[in-house]
């Protein structure tokens, strides 16, 4: 294999595993060679060098230079041998991958020896470590930093099956990147491509309309926005039971939980048109978790009423028995309205009407159910259109329909905007969306919509909001179980945060790649650090010095560890910053628009 000298800038002094140091050439001509017409930098932290062995080539990253890539070994010499030691130059590489002919590929089949040259890595080199893709299957986001003119590229199948995090400070690009992503998906030729986008901002609407069908909270038709229902019955027990206010004892969550399980059973026994039953199910199976259609409003006025009901003594022959019977009703109630039946009031002195004795003083919960029924914020659990039961359970949609439109339109991106969600129910809100979704898929793992044979990627944007480490939310639950096992079932998470520091570590640690933008933070970075192999580690340190889009893009869905450039996409999402000069020159706007402002703030709308 044909040398070329002029790369030639030291060799291998010390070799331990996969860490390598080199001792440069005192005479290198400068620490800018120019090859070829072009210049060189030696010895940058994250670039690349060669080291020629027969026909194959190894190539190295760069961690370390000067003292600190000194082996061990030489590290207890005098202090005059080891400052001429420094003079001399030292660099420690990692060993990343092995280029055998035109072909190169991660990992190393041999190792090389002290004595052994190292060179500087070209532009030929380097068309050679960062091509030889399959077109097939993989997506261009952006530019190799070092050389502009190569491609950065990711391997679709390791970015998805193997999970992915995209962690980077406010401000650093991590909007852009995502956008610019998904975009490389969505105009691949994937026409069977799922992306659910879980958006607690409504960052992505308008950067990625033209790939993408949107599910909001209070939908705006004139902007193509379609109505985001999520059926309260397809909620688990717990996340039900989280949106109402009021303390409840484990008997009495006992008690509602049965109700519940009576309610969904007596679904299930309903004859359709068909006369066949309405849910076709074993009754032995059925928990109060089971995605099956009850009427809220029924049961709420059933236990309301119950708690509201008086006794007078059933008269025998004209005269008073000890058996209590249920007094008339003075005004009935409506359950679709939401009134309780009105009942003579108790005595207060022991006489009659009686209270309920077997009451269960669940008013104050009865009564927080009520006001989240008739709350317009939460219309889109509870008066959820077509898939809101009627008195006796039953729905006009079920909710295959909603996963229908969810996942298989004719857009490859689903974006669910959460702007419109109560922050007090986000965390139980998110967490029952993606629990619905991968237990759908889980269960569907075997049918052509399963995510074994159309896989899908689930977004998870400002992922620290509603993914606290500690927390033992339904959305932290459900989030490290597709971390865990989403790979065998076609599921994979694409993590976007800010505060890596915050996100559960066993889910950092399942990310197969991680894109790690600009972040100042050292609580942050030392988070980064830790989950990633530890030769790498010192490349951590270069991410406050990044240029705002660009990243260091590391793990299984490339080939080597690379610093990008991110291509910029042409609508930027709405995290975008305000460009201030511009803004700030423009006329003053209307102050009667303060009305507009206080009308949405009131009804919790973003116009």
């Amino acid at each position: 294999m044909k040398k070329h000298k002029d790369t030639l800038i030291g060799q291998i002094a010390s070799v331990s595993g996969n860490i390598i140091s080199v001792k440069l050439f005192d005479n290198i001509k400068s620490a800018m060679p120019i090859i070829d017409g072009v210049v060189y930098r030696v010895g940058q932290i994250g670039s690349f060098l060669k080291i020629p062995l027969g026909y194959a080539n190894l190539y190295g990253l760069v961690t370390n230079i000067g003292a600190d890539a000194i082996p061990e070994s030489m590290r207890d010499t005098t202090l005059v041998e080891y400052d001429k030691i420094v003079n001399a130059g030292w660099i420690s590489l990692v060993l990343v991958g092995e280029q055998i002919g035109n072909k190169f590929e991660r990992g190393i089949t041999q190792s090389p020896t002290t004595g052994d040259e190292v060179h500087i890595v070209t532009i030929q080199d380097l068309n050679i470590v960062y091509g030889g893709w399959n077109e097939a299957s993989s997506i261009t986001v952006g530019n190799i930093s070092v050389s502009e003119s190569l491609a950065a590229k990711i391997d679709i199948d390791k970015l998805v099956t193997r999970h992915c995090a995209i962690l980077g400070s406010t401000g650093s690009g991590k909007s852009n990147t995502v956008a610019v992503l998904l975009e490389a998906i969505a105009k691949n030729d994937f026409k069977s491509s799922r992306i659910l986008v879980i958006d607690p901002h409504g960052e992505y609407n308008e950067a990625l309309k033209d790939y993408s069908k949107v599910y909001k909270v209070n939908a705006d038709t004139t902007k193509n926005q379609n109505e985001l229902y999520i059926p309260f019955w397809a909620l688990p027990f717990n996340e039900l039971m989280s949106i109402f206010s009021g303390n409840l004892t484990e008997a009495n969550r006992d008690y509602i939980r049965s109700e519940i399980v009576n309610r969904k059973i007596a679904t299930t026994e309903l004859i359709d048109e068909s006369e066949n039953k309405y849910i076709d199910i074993s009754k032995e199976s059925i928990t109060a978790d089971s995605p099956i259609p009850f009427s809220l409003n029924q049961l709420w006025f059933d236990l309301d009423d119950f708690e509201r009901q008086t006794f007078i003594k059933k008269e025998v022959d004209g005269k008073k028995s000890n058996e209590l019977i249920k007094t008339e009703i003075i005004v009935h109630g409506d359950a679709d309205r939401l009134t309780s039946n009105e009942y003579p009031p108790a005595s207060t002195n022991n006489s009659e009407p009686f209270i309920n004795n077997k009451a269960k003083a669940i008013l104050r919960f009865t009564d927080s159910i009520r006001s989240r029924l008739l709350n317009t914020q939460y219309n889109f659990l509870f008066d959820c259109g077509e898939l809101k039961p009627d008195l006796t359970g039953k729905v006009t949609k079920d909710i295959d329909t909603l996963l229908a439109e969810w996942l298989e339109h004719d857009k490859p991106i689903t974006i669910l905007d959460l702007s419109g969600v109560p922050t007090e129910i986000m965390t139980s809100i998110s967490g029952a969306l993606l629990k619905i979704v991968y237990d759908a898929l889980f269960w569907g793992q075997n049918t052509p919509v399963g995510g074994k044979q159309q896989p899908l990627l689930v977004v998870l944007e400002e992922a620290h909001n509603y993914l606290k480490a500690g927390e033992n939310s339904i959305s932290s639950r459900t989030v490290q179980t597709i971390a865990k096992e989403g790979r065998k079932y076609g599921v994979g998470l694409l993590l976007v945060t800010q505060r890596p520091s915050e996100l559960d570590e066993t889910v950092l640690s399942q990310c197969g790649t991680l894109i790690s933008l600009r972040m100042n933070n050292s609580k942050d970075r030392g988070h980064i650090t830790s989950a990633v192999q530890d030769e790498l580690q010192t490349m951590i340190d270069l991410l406050p010095s990044l240029r705002t889009g660009e990243g260091i893009i590391s793990g299984e869905a490339v080939k080597i560890p690379s610093r990008v450039k991110f291509f910029k996409i042409s609508n930027a999402p709405k995290s975008a910053d305000p460009k201030v000069s511009e803004q700030w020159q423009k006329d003053k706007p209307d102050a009667n628009l303060y009305k507009e402002v206080i009308k949405n703030w009131r009804s919790q709308t973003i116009k």
